[in-house]
């Protein structure tokens, strides 16, 4: 997790462990988010997703793919509604 990261109530990780390769394990668990991200609240974040620089994540949103920098995304699954 990088700086300035701002997270609201209730955020979640999933870190699911079912992989029997741990290199494959590692590549799969990894949850980046860059500097200065903004997540709501009840946000899920699914493994293997990097969330952009200076994007911010609405309450309630699943994140199953990348986020690109400068974004703002909601939804289940979360879609990039506007850049910054």
């Amino acid at each position: 997790m990088s700086k300035k990261v701002k997270m609201s109530e209730l955020p979640e990780f999933d870190m699911a462990e079912h992989l029997a390769d741990e290199r494959a394990i590692a590549d799969y668990l990894t949850i980046v988010l860059e500097e200065n991200v903004w997540l709501g609240g009840g946000v899920i974040v699914l493994p293997g997703v990097t969330i952009g620089r200076d994007s911010v994540i609405g309450a309630g949103a699943v994140v199953t793919r990348d986020v690109p920098p400068r974004s703002v995304a909601v939804g289940n699954p979360a879609t990039v509604v506007r850049t910054l």
